[in-house]
């Protein structure tokens, strides 16, 4: 008979029942009921009492000769655990709810090494040499245990899991937006400092299933910070001057540079707009700055202006008030009426060297510096950027006072000057485009279509929407850069827009007074870079909805390929407007407010009408 089906012995359980039968007194003394059935004295009944209990236990103890005690082992009393740390605490935790949610699982647990058991209960042992009983109350909620064995080890049947477990990852990887703590693997200390921040950043109130050291980054989550843990020798012992590309804690090297930036590229927004000095503004510059049909914001933005306004410091608050806090001027410069003004991503500042700027004016007689360049300059982690705005000389046949223009300003901007140049070698002292790794150039140049206004009005009417091959084929600029003339080495993303030049203010038609200027794209946004292929063309396009001036604003969205620095530059160290911040988000704060309270109007207010 099998051992779970044979009910085991069980202690004798001394009950009181009344008899309903009267008790009757026989001639020796002893107790008799009716039909003669005799009832022991009491001594007789205690001593039979003690030899049931004695036979009980020694069945339990398996015979006679054996020890009466030698099944129960004693055990001392249990010592307080020692408190754990956090750390050992966060495991701990886990390791109990993990055992749990294992016990109740369908899986294999005849492997050792598959249980994930610290106290060896689940484990395999040997072949049974006899069987015990077990109480119906165990096999009801172990219905799997076939036997046990006599030194009380439970065997298990061979069960399939439902399904496969888990893959369980040792490298971590970081599956997040663009601004992620990720590394590439190509770096000596990629391993170790992964691990150290994966252990370092364990939460006891953030585990979620994690078993131990090895597991998958996916499921933990943390309260803590990301940031690479410094090692106090290396503050001690390094001077920061020249850190190498890959060394931990670079400030600016390859393993900073990946916690940004995991592909290395960089969203550069450029714009270039002619204001005509008019001192109106725009109400709003989201459609300028912002495209409704961009779904994201881009990490640096570059606004050029060509007889900007009269109120300068209006005009950047605006810029802060639109870009908003997460936005921050790096730095803003004036040549005259040209004004060239650089935000960046708060959070990204760290990372940039101090900003230089330089001016070339190309018209000495006027007064009033309305031609010339203005440039800036500045390095961030490891790649030099070159910002240069422009206003060529205008007209319609005055190409070669353009192209000298150009010549003048390549020759006449001093930088860098105490920017270090990341490749010196392929630097020429006669030409500033040549001695940074990036380079943009936007402004005004002037450039005219070759055609009279009829013929360029019919081709208008013909609705070319985005092929503009039958305009661009009369462009003066594209003419000149095509045979090397003026822009060497620089391109320009292909054009599909109107052209930007001459409007009526307010309105989309183009000059309807008595010059009757030809329509041209004036306005350009022209790049070069040092290695072929760092710079890549998201977007190029015109502002149409800005009409304040007889300019339309032309941008660029660009994607630029970064690399990690060495320690051996200057330096921003955070350095903003401060003043301009605070500015632009009081006014972003208020515009918010009025509208609130403008809708709050619109709702109590009531129409009542009399009939």
């Amino acid at each position: 008979m099998d051992v779970l089906q044979q009910p085991g012995p069980t202690m004798p359980i001394l009950m009181e029942r009344k008899s309903s039968h009267p008790l009757l007194l026989s001639s020796h003394g002893s107790a008799t009921t009716e039909d003669g059935a005799m009832i022991m004295d009491d001594s007789e009944l205690t001593l039979k009492k003690e030899q049931e209990i004695r036979d009980w236990i020694e069945q339990q103890d398996g015979g006679p000769g054996r020890n009466a005690t030698s099944h129960v082992t004693p055990r001392p009393p249990g010592r307080p655990k020692p408190r754990l740390r956090r750390l050992e605490r966060a495991f701990s935790l886990d390791d109990h709810s993990w055992r749990r949610k294992f016990k109740a699982s369908q899986g294999s647990l005849t492997d050792p090494n598959e249980s994930g058991s610290s106290t060896g209960s689940l484990q395999e042992a040997a072949e049974p040499s006899g069987n015990t009983h077990l109480p119906s109350g165990v096999v009801s909620r172990f219905p799997q245990i076939t036997h046990v064995s006599d030194n009380h080890k439970v065997h298990l049947v061979h069960t399939k899991p439902l399904q496969p477990p888990p893959q369980v990852e040792t490298r971590t990887s970081w599956r997040t937006p663009r601004t992620a703590n990720r590394m590439r693997a190509d770096y000596p200390d990629y391993e170790h400092q992964q691990l150290l921040r994966h252990t370092s950043s364990l939460s006891d109130t953030r585990l979620n299933g994690v078993v131990c050291d090895h597991c998958s980054n996916d499921s933990m989550r943390s309260t803590y910070s990301l940031l690479t843990p410094l090692r106090s020798k290396d503050v001690r012992n390094r001077s920061y001057l020249e850190g190498s590309l890959l060394a931990s804690g670079a400030l600016l090297g390859a393993e900073e540079l990946d916690r940004y930036f995991p592909e290395r590229l960089l969203r550069v927004f450029i714009a270039t707009w002619n204001m005509q000095g008019r001192k109106e503004l725009p109400e709003t510059l989201d459609d300028f700055l912002l495209p409704s049909d961009d779904d994201f914001a881009q990490d640096m933005y570059v606004i050029g202006v060509q007889e900007g306004s009269p109120e300068r410091r209006e005009w950047e608050i605006r810029l802060q008030e639109t870009l908003g806090p997460h936005y921050v001027l790096l730095h803003s410069s004036a040549h005259g009426v040209l004004y060239l003004s650089v935000f960046i991503r708060r959070d990204l500042i760290w990372f940039c060297s101090e900003v230089e700027y330089a001016t070339v004016t190309t018209r000495i007689v006027s007064q009033i510096k309305t031609k010339g360049a203005l440039g800036v300059a500045f390095t961030f982690f490891g790649t030099s950027f070159l910002f240069i705005t422009s206003h060529f000389t205008s007209g319609d046949g005055k190409v070669t006072e353009r192209i000298l223009d150009y010549k003048k300003i390549v020759e006449g901007l001093a930088l860098p000057r105490n920017i270090p140049d990341t490749n010196p070698y392929r630097s020429s002292s006669l030409d500033v485009t040549s001695r940074f790794d990036e380079v943009f150039w936007f402004g005004d140049f002037n450039f005219r279509l070759n055609k009279d206004r009829p013929g360029v009005n019919s081709i208008l009417q013909c609705k070319p929407e985005s092929d503009m091959s039958h305009l661009l084929q009369y462009d003066q600029l594209i003419k000149e850069m095509n045979d090397g003339s003026i822009f060497k080495g620089f391109e320009e993303a292909s054009i599909q827009f109107l052209p930007t030049y001459k409007f009526d203010i307010g309105c989309d038609d183009y000059d309807t007074t008595s010059k009757q200027r030809t329509p041209s794209y004036t306005d350009r946004v022209v790049y070069k870079s040092r290695n072929k292929g760092d710079i890549r063309v998201l977007r190029y396009a015109s502002c149409s909805l800005v009409k304040t001036s007889d300019h339309r604003p032309v941008f660029g969205l660009f994607e630029v390929r970064i690399r990690p620095g060495r320690d051996n530059i200057p330096l921003a160290a955070g350095l903003f407007d401060r003043e301009l911040y605070l500015l632009g988000i009081k006014r972003r704060i208020s515009r918010e407010l009025q509208k609130r309270q403008a809708i709050k109007n619109q709702k109590n207010s009531s129409v009542c009408t009399i009939s």
